[in-house]
């Protein structure tokens, strides 16, 4: 069973899968899949109506399973999350208020960032790991090892078009604890209910490492 507040959510796994659940009776069945693969670290986004109850279906019922509310971008959005059993939250962005937020939340948090100022400003409050977000169209490898030089002390979680081919060369930078993506959750074999096929994808996942190699 995984801790239930890590000290770092970048450290649980080379990948997080970004997961979008639309019906919450598929959620049970998909993190045992995912868990089962190697990736406990989960990311329910809350772009449907049935994430939070997916959050909280996982949390009562797959606790080898760690799972987190991804697109948070509201202090109520921030408790309600909490509230159904989250236990680390991301965000595409982030404001002051969020920010207050996610720190009152108790939980860890991903604050997500895109610019440089953006990395400074939360360096300022103490925020040390944060989401690259999006990851290839905000720069990619390119943009993070740029930062890796005057920012050394911040560490990311890129997100955002990234799939197995490139996840290697986001994990041999220094500042990257760990990478977002869904690849491992095609939406056929989702429709499909196909939980097998997912879990062998999470197991390739759960391998990566630089240079494309196991870990």
């Amino acid at each position: 069973m995984v801790s239930s507040l890590p000290a770092s959510v970048l450290d649980l796994a080379p990948v997080i899968p970004v997961v979008v659940i639309e019906d919450a009776g598929d959620a049970v069945p998909l993190a045992r899949a995912l868990v089962a693969g190697g990736l406990p670290a989960i990311e329910v986004t809350l772009r449907t109506p049935a994430a939070l109850d997916a959050i909280r279906e996982i949390a009562g019922q797959v606790p080898q399973a760690l799972v987190g509310a991804g697109t948070v971008i509201s202090p109520g959005q921030v408790d309600e999350s909490v509230a159904a059993g989250a236990r680390f939250l991301v965000s595409p962005g982030w404001t002051d208020l969020l920010l207050d937020a996610m720190r009152a939340s108790g939980v860890p948090f991903l604050p997500g960032v895109s610019t440089t100022s953006e990395v400074v400003a939360l360096l300022e409050r103490g925020v040390r790991e944060m989401k690259f977000f999006p990851a290839e169209a905000a720069g990619g490898t390119a943009y993070l090892k740029s930062l890796a030089g005057p920012l050394p002390q911040a560490r990311f979680c890129p997100t955002g078009g990234i799939g197995p081919a490139s996840a290697p060369d986001y994990l041999a930078l220094p500042n990257v604890g760990c990478v977002g993506g869904s690849w491992m959750l095609p939406q056929d074999a989702v429709a499909a209910r196909d939980w097998g096929r997912v879990e062998a994808l999470a197991r390739a996942a759960a391998g990566l490492s630089a240079g494309g190699t196991c870990r």
